[in-house]
């Protein structure tokens, strides 16, 4: 309804904008800053003269990139793979989302299970993309993490 109201049933903004602030990333982020961010490091800096967003891109946003990074993935993950969500929202039968054209392949009485095997190689593709991209900064954190112990 509230989707209607703002007229985007049927674009893009449907899909991103809802998922793009979830729960589950607020309590994460919340729980991961908490235990990540030493109290000491922020009173050092308010010592120094920094102000707030001084003190958000100096001292957290480099404490919190693994955290960031993960949610991120993770996030993207759980977006790309939706089917039922872009299925209620996207109108148009040109603007349907990989997921919900992979499932059209499937006929009613017979299948190409050739496309419907291209078709889900192709949705990989990009998964593998992003991971490769974003693990790097969580990979790279946690393995120096593990050397501080």
């Amino acid at each position: 309804v509230t989707l209607a109201w703002l007229g985007w049933v049927g674009s893009l903004k449907a899909l991103i904008i809802p998922g793009a602030a979830n729960a589950f990333g607020i309590f994460w982020m919340r729980q991961y800053a908490q235990e990540a961010i030493a109290d000491e490091l922020i009173h050092a800096s308010r010592v120094d003269g920094a102000g707030f967003f001084r003190q958000w891109w100096t001292v957290g946003l480099p404490v919190l990139r693994p955290g960031l990074a993960f949610l991120g993935i993770f996030t993207f993950f759980h977006i790309w793979n939706d089917y039922l969500w872009p299925l209620i929202v996207m109108t148009d039968p040109g603007k349907v989302t990989l997921q919900v054209a992979v499932q059209q392949l499937n006929g009613v009485y017979t299948t190409d299970q050739s496309m419907v095997i291209a078709g889900a190689l192709m949705s990989v593709i990009p998964l593998i993309g992003v991971f490769l991209i974003g693990s790097r900064h969580f990979i790279a954190n946690l393995a120096a993490g593990a050397m501080k112990f």
